[in-house]
């Protein structure tokens, strides 16, 4: 790839048309800056890339994307001849508009993110994945980089087939590097993200079970993340958890290093202190690292950071001011303290999530009540109903005085707890409001709360409803 990319514009339209594999229906003359997929962020110069999903059309969108400033957009060529006719007349008014036609918008998407990270071949390419953690150490990782060079981090959860391309269109000229999580839920999702980004270091935090149901087996999980090394060539680096039971078939075959990390392999640590919900101290290097993330899981994601800075030579005091600075995201282990001390860490839940938050909380001295609300695990497939009861199962050996579980697959977890005789409150409801008004009913001061479910629960809205209270 020899084009440089244009003083102050992303895109020529000729490169989009030519990037993305597609051919002109109309052709403008306004470069892109930015590329969307929603119209409601359209903007002047945007290319409007048009994507049919599940529940809505993003063709259906054109119209709007285009009273919003758009330059160009990107279609799907199925889509484009049923609704050719009633553009045309909006087109004609709008000639600086060029309007590209791909045979699928989204492979036109993928091969233009390629094309312009192509641009870039001094760019240092960071990729983590793993069924938890991957997010968190996205994170740390960034920051900790970003105090060495111009860093360019993936936001929120722009780690799929669709946002992983647009994470690509935040690296510019300024960057370094980049630090980029990379997620799947269905067979065959990582040879595309890999080929997109091709990462020159890969972190696999774990194989855990999240989307069995898509997946198959925690094998089927393993040998779809190890596809993130796929397009190794000998001179890139993978980093792989210790104690990973699939660490050998994540290993073998691999053209690259492989680095182990963890309390034994991550070079100069020296233990930890646990400070409960304010944290670890972390001992690496003679140095004292005050980190403030909670739980034996969170200290697991630190290592792999430290372990990679310090591959890349990173300074000791770099590496401590990065994971010293780290704050929680939104719905990942937050703790929001106040009469009622909140664990919220809503934003995902797979069954390896609760084990990591259930035994720290059994290792957690508190003077007050702990209180649950646990929301339902989604894309579990088969393994759904026995994976709740094993959720049922482990709360019910936790010292939770009350458990208010939210959710259709929850039932599962309800029946165990009561198989098991828990003994404190137990409630199991799928509607919102009751859940609401029996947890706001039940707090007292100086309870610990956990708010812990998968994403579609929602269960963030759950603070609303008790700040009424």
């Amino acid at each position: 790839m020899t084009d440089t990319v244009l003083g102050g514009a992303l895109l020529s339209p000729e490169q989009a048309c030519r990037y993305s594999g597609g051919r002109f229906a109309f052709r403008g003359e306004r470069d892109i800056r930015t590329v969307v997929i929603d119209s409601r962020q359209a903007q002047e110069g945007s290319l409007f890339v048009a994507l049919a999903g599940q529940r809505v059309d993003g063709h259906d969108f054109i119209p709007q994307a285009l009273q919003q400033g758009a330059a160009a957009v990107l279609v799907t060529g199925e889509q484009w001849q049923r609704r050719r006719q009633r553009l045309e007349s909006l087109l004609r008014a709008k000639p600086w508009v060029s309007v590209i036609v791909a045979d699928d918008s989204l492979v036109g998407l993928q091969n233009l993110a390629k094309a312009h990270l192509a641009r870039f071949p001094e760019l240092l390419r960071i990729g983590v994945t793993g069924s938890s953690g991957k997010t968190t150490t996205k994170e740390i990782l960034g920051g900790i980089i970003a105090l060495d060079r111009p860093t360019v981090v993936s936001q929120g959860n722009l780690n799929s087939e669709i946002g992983l391309p647009l994470s690509c269109f935040l690296v510019g000229r300024e960057h370094r590097a980049a630090v980029f999580e990379l997620a799947v839920n269905h067979p065959g999702e990582m040879d595309v993200l890999a080929d997109i980004y091709r990462p020159d270091i890969a972190v696999i935090t774990n194989i855990g079970t999240a989307h069995i149901g898509f997946l198959g087996s925690r094998e089927g999980i393993a040998r779809e993340k190890k596809k993130i090394l796929g397009h190794f060539e000998g001179s890139q680096k993978a980093f792989i958890y210790e104690e990973e039971e699939y660490g050998q078939l994540l290993s073998e075959e691999v053209r690259g290093e492989i680095i182990r990390f963890g309390p034994r392999h991550t070079r100069g640590y020296g233990g930890s202190e646990d400070l409960g919900l304010d944290g670890t101290i972390i001992h690496w290097e003679g140095l004292r690292i005050r980190f403030p993330l909670f739980g034996p899981h969170n200290l697991r994601n630190a290592l792999a950071s430290i372990s990679v800075s310090a591959e890349l030579g990173i300074s000791k005091e770099n590496i401590k001011q990065g994971l010293e600075n780290v704050r929680p995201l939104f719905g990942r282990s937050q703790i929001i303290r106040g009469p009622v001390t909140i664990i919220q860490d809503c934003y995902n839940a797979n069954p390896e999530s609760f084990i990591q938050v259930f035994e720290f909380l059994s290792s957690l001295p508190w003077p007050g009540r702990k209180i649950g609300v646990l929301g339902s695990m989604k894309e579990l497939g088969q393994q759904g109903a026995q994976a709740h009861r094993q959720i049922g199962a482990l709360a019910s050996s936790c010292d939770f005085q009350a458990l208010f579980l939210f959710g259709e697959e929850m039932e599962e977890a309800w029946r165990e707890l009561r198989r098991r005789s828990f003994e404190g409150t137990l409630s199991w409801m799928t509607d919102f409001q009751s859940l609401g008004s029996a947890v706001r009913s039940y707090l007292r001061e100086g309870d610990l709360l956990l708010i812990k479910g998968s994403r579609a629960a929602e269960l963030e809205r759950l603070l609303p409803e008790l700040d009424e209270g």
